[in-house]
C-alpha cells in the first residue's frame, strides 16, 4: 500500500518555484531542490518525476500567477493607467532580494527555449498572452481616450511588447530607478 502524501503540492512547487527562479535550470542541483522543499530524493521524483518535469511544473506556477496578476493590472480604468502600471510592477522592487532575478519566461527564453521544445511553447505562449492582453487594454484606452495613438492597437501591443525583456533585463543588471522611469517614460510615449 503506498503511503499517503505528507505535503502541500503547491507550497513544494512554490519552493522549487523559487530556486529554478534565483538559480536557473542548469545551476538548480538535487541538493538545492531538497534543502529548499524539506523532502526527499525519493519524494520529490515519486512525486514530481526528474527535475526537468518538477521544473516544468514550478514554471507553469509563475507563468499563472503572472498571468493572473498581469490580467488584474491591465484591466484598469482609465486602460492607459492600467498599461503603465504594468510596467512598472515589471520594477517595482528594484530594492528587493529577488529584483535581480527578472522575469522567469524572459529567463528560460534564454536558457532553456533554444534546445527544449516543450519550454519554447512556454515562453512563446507567455509573449503571445502579454501581446494579446496588452492588445485588449490599448484597445480599451483609444476607446475611453486614455491612448491618444490610434494606431493599430497590436502594431502597439508589439513595441511594448518587444520592450519587455529589455526592461526586465535592464531591472536584472541593476539600472536605478531613475532610469527605469525614464525608459518607461520614452516607451509609454508610444500611448500618445
Amino acid at each position: 500500500m503506498a503511503r499517503p502524501q505528507e505535503f502541500n503540492t503547491q507550497q513544494v512547487l512554490r519552493k522549487a518555484m523559487a530556486v529554478f527562479w534565483e538559480k536557473g535550470y542548469e545551476a538548480t542541483s538535487l541538493a538545492d531542490l531538497m534543502a529548499a522543499t524539506a523532502l526527499s530524493k525519493s519524494s520529490l521524483y515519486g512525486s514530481f518525476g526528474d527535475k526537468r518535469d518538477l521544473f516544468l511544473a514550478a514554471f507553469d506556477i509563475y507563468r499563472q500567477d503572472r498571468k493572473r496578476d498581469m490580467i488584474h493590472l491591465l484591466s484598469a480604468e482609465p486602460a492607459r493607467e492600467g498599461i503603465v502600471s504594468f510596467y512598472k510592477s515589471l520594477f517595482a522592487n528594484l530594492d528587493s532580494a529577488t529584483s535581480h532575478n527578472g522575469c522567469m519566461s524572459v529567463n528560460q527564453a534564454v536558457e532553456m527555449a533554444p534546445r527544449d521544445l516543450r519550454v519554447k511553447a512556454m515562453v512563446v505562449e507567455d509573449f503571445q498572452t502579454i501581446h494579446e492582453v496588452l492588445c485588449l487594454a490599448i484597445k480599451r484606452g483609444q476607446a475611453d481616450g486614455s491612448v491618444a495613438n490610434l494606431s493599430e492597437a497590436e502594431d502597439i501591443a508589439s513595441i511594448l511588447v518587444l520592450a519587455f525583456p529589455g526592461l526586465q533585463l535592464m531591472a536584472r543588471i541593476g539600472a536605478g530607478a531613475e532610469a527605469m522611469t525614464n525608459n518607461l517614460n520614452v516607451l509609454m510615449a508610444h500611448l500618445d
